[in-house]
């Protein structure tokens, strides 16, 4: 758990600080500096906009959507619009009632409560979580057995702030208590543009319109990718070039990070070669595929394969993995005209 107060001073202390510190600094702190998500951006404005006309807590708020894309920031931002203290924990460290329970009598009133990974809260913690959430109230037990005893807890109005990777593994009366949900989705190259200039900005980077796009174009439509991405070139900038992040000196310096033109990096091409080379295009097995690139099945499944599914460079079949054609073509091969039973001259998302 950490109290986290926006400070004003941070992006000054630069030189003195490590990469998290920097990326945090990075982290808009108002609504409007917030760059993409405009839908939940303007549907999170008027839930706060209306929660201080009335002079409550807002509803709570539920962000899903894939890693990296701002839901942490905007959990932030909401505790900066509504001048409140966040409390931030995540869903794996609350593992008994007691733990939660101690935090949430600890909470002032007006105070936002993020929650990270919600979708992984221990059982009896959230049954804790319902009533909290509705009542304001939390029934602690003392005593065990037949003498155990049930004590009301009334606990101070707050706005719990939850975030999730995976919407789907929430239990349905935990997600029915949030009073607004916001979809975090994919950015737009031209959006992350505008991440990549902000943070170059802050960061007293120079980089120019063609290195921006260029960083854009391989982050995978990620913002947290983006921001370290520029880290890197900024690196090789420093070292190996005169400071400034020009085309050249950003496409040498993703080389060298071995970032190709897709924004692939080691691991997905591993993956892509091993189902290609190894076995032929597929399908093969995801167990079967991350040993042959030596890595954990959750690894391939949870890192590399939901942006080569999205790129069109692999498809999931109810036999296997089977590489598509442009997964061919990336690495430089032929392709045969089907694989496993997938027409593999399909258009992808680069056609």
């Amino acid at each position: 758990m950490t109290d986290f107060e926006p400070d004003d001073a941070a992006l000054s202390a630069f030189p003195q600080t490590g990469e998290r510190e920097v990326e945090t600094a990075l982290r808009p702190r108002k609504l409007d500096d917030f760059v993409g998500q405009p839908r939940v951006r303007e549907q999170l404005s008027l839930v706060l906009e209306s929660a201080r006309k009335r002079g409550v807590p807002p509803d709570h708020v539920l962000l899903s959507g894939p890693p990296g894309l701002g839901k942490t920031s905007l959990a932030m931002i909401i505790a900066a619009e509504l001048d409140a203290s966040i409390r931030i924990t995540s869903g794996p460290a609350l593992e008994r009632a007691g733990d939660l329970a101690a935090m949430l009598s600890n909470l002032a009133e007006g105070d936002v409560l993020f929650i990270d990974e919600i979708h992984r809260i221990a059982r009896p913690a959230e049954e804790m979580l319902y009533l909290a959430m509705e009542d304001f109230r939390v029934d602690v037990v003392v005593g065990k057995g037949p003498g155990a005893t049930s004590i009301p807890l009334e606990i101070a109005p707050f706005t719990l702030v939850g975030a999730t990777t995976r919407s789907g593994a929430l239990t349905g009366p935990l997600r029915d208590r949030f009073g607004f949900t916001g979809q975090m989705e994919f950015y737009s190259p031209e959006e992350l543009e505008l991440v990549v200039q902000r943070s170059a900005d802050l960061l007293g980077i120079v980089v120019d319109p063609q290195g921006r796009a260029e960083i854009a174009r391989r982050s995978r439509g990620t913002p947290r990718i983006a921001n370290r991405l520029l880290r890197r070139v900024r690196d090789y900038a420093e070292v190996r070039a005169d400071g400034t992040g020009t085309l050249e000196v950003v496409r040498a310096a993703l080389e060298v990070y071995d970032v190709d033109e897709l924004g692939l990096d080691r691991l997905d091409r591993a993956v892509l070669t091993a189902l290609v080379r190894s076995f032929g295009g597929g399908p093969v097995g995801v167990s079967t595929l991350a040993v042959a690139v030596g890595e954990e099945p959750t690894t391939v499944e949870e890192v590399c394969e939901p942006y080569l599914v999205r790129a069109g460079m692999l498809a999931r079949t109810p036999r296997g993995r089977v590489a598509t054609a442009a997964a061919w073509e990336h690495l430089g091969l032929q392709a045969p005209a089907e694989v496993g039973g997938v027409d593999a001259t399909a258009q992808t998302l680069f056609d």
